[in-house]
């Protein structure tokens, strides 16, 4: 026997038909002749953060040639409240932005090969490796150039209808059941398909201390000052600037 896969009769549960509308509204922030949705910049921030990390290199390090380093964001978040469908969804006030990332570094190295007491003769290598960094910025009221649009709540209501049933058996037949119906389920319920805040990277700039943890220096090498080492600390001091946008609807003067 063929399994019925089908979990909706389209035939009984679903009708093409006829819709009808009438004219709806959004908020809009500002007065004009023209309404259009656009980003908006929300704020423009700055923002500085330490980083401290060891890098342990998977062979023996002559000397660093060159660090490239790329500040990469993968998640900025402004988090607002919700607030009642039919109210001002442009609130003032102070809001959190959630920002997690990491800076990508790509360190160019000279690894020995040969040591013949009178000279090194080395390998060009190279190692990326990802240092994280996680940090909460809370923007006050007064560093938006413009509100946030604060999203709207989403609202479900159950209720009930009255039924009045008989007893049965042993009871008199004057008295009744009187409740709700608990075979049947009501329900009114709202969505709200909010704009979501994003960001956009704008610049960044870091200042790095890279300092060797372990090294030891060539044994029975007129080389005296030549050495290895395979661990590194490194501290960074990170700047980066961020811009906060969400797409609004503004009124604006047509020209």
């Amino acid at each position: 026997m063929k399994k019925d896969n089908k979990c909706v009769d389209i035939n009984v549960s679903a009708n093409v038909g006829e819709c009808a509308y009438s004219r709806g509204s959004t908020p809009i922030a500002d007065e004009g002749d023209a309404v259009i949705r656009v980003p908006v910049e929300l704020a423009v921030l700055n923002i500085r953060t330490n980083l401290a990390a060891k890098i342990k290199f998977p062979e023996p390090v002559l000397e660093i040639k060159d660090i490239k380093k790329r500040v990469q964001i993968v998640q900025c978040k402004l988090l607002l409240p919700g607030v009642a469908a039919g109210t001002d969804p442009f609130v003032e006030g102070s809001y959190h932005l959630f920002i997690k990332g990491y800076v990508r570094k790509n360190i160019q190295y000279a690894s020995p090969c040969y040591n013949s007491g009178v000279c090194v003769n080395s390998e060009m290598r190279s190692l990326t490796t990802d240092v994280p960094f996680e940090c909460v910025v809370e923007i006050a009221e007064d560093d938006f150039d413009r509100t946030p649009q604060l999203p709207f709540q989403n609202a479900r209501a159950e209720f009930d209808f009255f039924r009045q049933q008989d007893l049965g058996h042993g009871y008199p037949e004057k008295d009744h059941f009187l409740s709700s119906d608990l075979s049947q389920f009501h329900q009114d319920s709202s969505q709200f398909y909010n704009q979501m805040p994003y960001c956009e990277l704008i610049s960044s700039r870091i200042t790095e201390w890279d300092e060797a943890l372990d090294r030891k220096p060539f044994h029975n090498s007129a080389n005296w000052q030549e050495g290895t080492f395979e661990t590194i600390s490194e501290k960074m001091f990170l700047q980066f600037t961020v811009k906060v946008l969400q797409n609004q609807q503004v009124r604006v003067t047509a020209l």
